[in-house]
């Protein structure tokens, strides 16, 4: 497993220095500069800056008495209506120290508490509110309850762009002496799907090995299948040589140790860039997510994905 050093290393720590998030980050410092914040929920996917804005809002708030007045928990792996009841409780009865007359509470992956434990801590959110200000980050917002966001102000995050994705890289680039073409760092931002964390994992874990960033290097660090030989299986199954299609699949699912649903979600992303009609791409997209739902309950991954190709030799024989 990848360290994240870099990722805390390269943590933002100013609102200005938060990239993707410009419509969040301009309401949330609004509120900061009156000294006075409502309980926040933050939603949205993985590595989009939640934590991070949450970790700047207590420091402008607090200064260098922020951890004082800061408390953060892992509601995925504190879950139960004890952790509310005791931790979460016994820190916000407490006044706060310095000029803002309250502490923050930071729960991560609020969505992992359970029924109970949102209950209780709906009643502690209003109990406290003098004293504590609620922060709650999560990647599904209907998984919280109604009594929940009601007290707060919700900000919705998005995945980051590639411009996003591009800043944050390059300074890293610079800052460690790194070399990366245009190609690697398209590899890089294809394979974070928006997610910043994820791309300053994988940088790291290539410059590790080397400071030059190759195609080639990115290859042997990410665990996926290569776009150009699914591309090929896919080329070969809509000529209607399955033989060459199923060889060809197995041969990149062993020489590159990748799973069935690595493959599945390859394959689903290759077939928008095949030269076919808009509505095969559509019955395909369908087909694919068939195959997929039946590997996560247990199929044979191999055997859907035969599956999955023969539908594909049928499309390119102009049959369903």
């Amino acid at each position: 497993m990848v360290s994240e050093i870099w990722t805390e290393k390269y943590r933002p720590a100013t609102f200005t220095e938060l990239v993707g998030q410009e419509e969040v980050v301009k309401r949330v410092e609004s509120l900061v500069k009156t000294l006075n914040i409502p309980h926040l929920l933050f939603a949205g996917p993985a590595g989009t800056g939640k934590s991070t804005l949450a970790l700047i809002i207590v420091k402008e708030l607090f200064k260098q008495n922020w951890k004082e007045n800061y408390l953060e928990l892992n509601a995925s792996d504190e879950r139960g209506i004890n952790i509310i009841r005791e931790k979460v409780k016994n820190f916000a009865r407490t006044k706060s120290l310095g000029p803002v007359p309250f502490k923050i509470i930071f729960l991560d992956e609020a969505d992992a508490l359970t029924p109970e434990a949102q209950q209780a801590l709906r009643r502690t959110m209003e109990n406290y509110s003098a004293t504590c200000r609620f922060i709650l980050s999560c990647n599904y917002s209907s998984k919280i309850i109604d009594p929940i966001q009601s007290r707060c102000a919700i900000f919705r995050f998005k995945l980051l762009e590639k411009r996003d994705i591009s800043k944050v890289i390059q300074r890293i680039i610079e800052t460690e002496n790194l070399v990366i073409n245009p190609e690697s760092f398209e590899i890089i931002y294809e394979c974070s799907e928006g997610d910043c964390r994820r791309a300053i994992n994988i940088l790291q874990s290539t410059a590790s090995v080397s400071p030059n960033i190759t195609p080639n290097l990115l290859s042997t660090i990410i665990s996926g299948a290569k776009p150009k030989d699914i591309k090929i299986v896919l080329e070969y199954a809509l000529s209607g040589d399955f033989q060459k299609s199923r060889e060809k699949l197995l041969e990149t699912m062993l020489r590159q140790s990748i799973s069935g649903q690595e493959v599945i979600k390859s394959i689903q992303k290759e077939i928008w860039n095949l030269p076919i009609e808009p509505e095969i791409k559509v019955k395909l997209t369908e087909k694919t997510g068939e195959a997929e739902f039946r590997i996560v309950e247990g199929s044979d991954p191999f055997i859907q994905l035969q599956a999955l190709l023969a539908s594909f030799v049928l499309a390119g024989l102009g049959k369903d």
